[in-house]
């Protein structure tokens, strides 16, 4: 299920004296100022054998900056932890969104991917006026959408959007292992690493796999190279 919040930030060159000192200052900037609402967007889960592909969408506030973003990869697990909060809270509104296993399976990876994005902006609390999408393919919108290749490392609403979708599906993982002990979601998130996918030989695989990635495949049916 989507994940809905709101708060904070991007910033676009606002000509503005200083800060607020107040929280009457914010307010009476706020009746002045129209903010720009664009949306990043950005995914995580794209590559991994197991668990729903996962999107976020984040508004950001021009007037509560949120410090530190960056593209996700480049974060420590405790950072993005704190970012994500930061972003929730700030943001002028952020919704979290997935494509199910068995979306993956029926519509395949691209599509679903595409599916969670499209869920991610609809589920904001506020209709942006344009959304900026990480990488060369956009989600089918009813508002001017634009794609932008490593664009969580040049975006600060997109970069914000990665955290918010790494942390979650990491969590999603962490629920997985819970679940599915013998696997080790908590360490490699569903990503083919070595002991993945000797655990997956060994155990076959489990309900959260995605039988439409080839290594899963094999598992559920194995066959020798020359197809015999």
């Amino acid at each position: 299920m989507p994940s809905r919040r709101s708060s904070a930030p991007e910033q676009l060159g606002l000509d503005l004296p200083e800060p607020p000192r107040t929280r009457a200052d914010l307010r009476a900037r706020r009746v002045r100022h129209v903010p720009a609402l664009v949306a990043g967007v950005d995914e995580a889960g794209r590559g991994p054998l197991a668990g729903s592909v996962v999107a976020a969408a984040v508004i950001l506030d021009e007037l509560q900056p949120v410090r530190g973003l960056a593209d996700s990869k480049t974060l420590t697990p405790a950072r993005r932890a704190r970012l994500f909060d930061e972003i929730c809270a700030r943001a002028l509104c952020v919704s979290i969104a997935e494509a199910s296993v068995e979306e993956i399976d029926r519509l395949n990876i691209l599509q679903a991917t595409l599916l969670a994005m499209q869920r991610a902006v609809q589920g904001l609390r506020l209709a942006p006026k344009q959304v900026l999408v990480d990488g060369n393919r956009t989600p089918l919108l009813k508002m001017p959408v634009q794609a932008i290749v490593r664009g969580d490392a040049k975006v600060a609403a997109i970069s914000a959007a990665s955290i918010l979708a790494k942390v979650h599906r990491d969590r999603l993982c962490a629920g997985l292992h819970a679940q599915y002990p013998l696997y080790g979601f908590d360490a490699h998130k569903g990503y083919p690493t070595p002991e993945h996918l000797a655990a997956l030989q060994y155990h076959g695989p489990c309900a959260a796999h995605r039988r439409s990635f080839a290594p899963v495949r094999l598992a559920l049916d194995p066959v020798t190279k020359d197809g015999t």
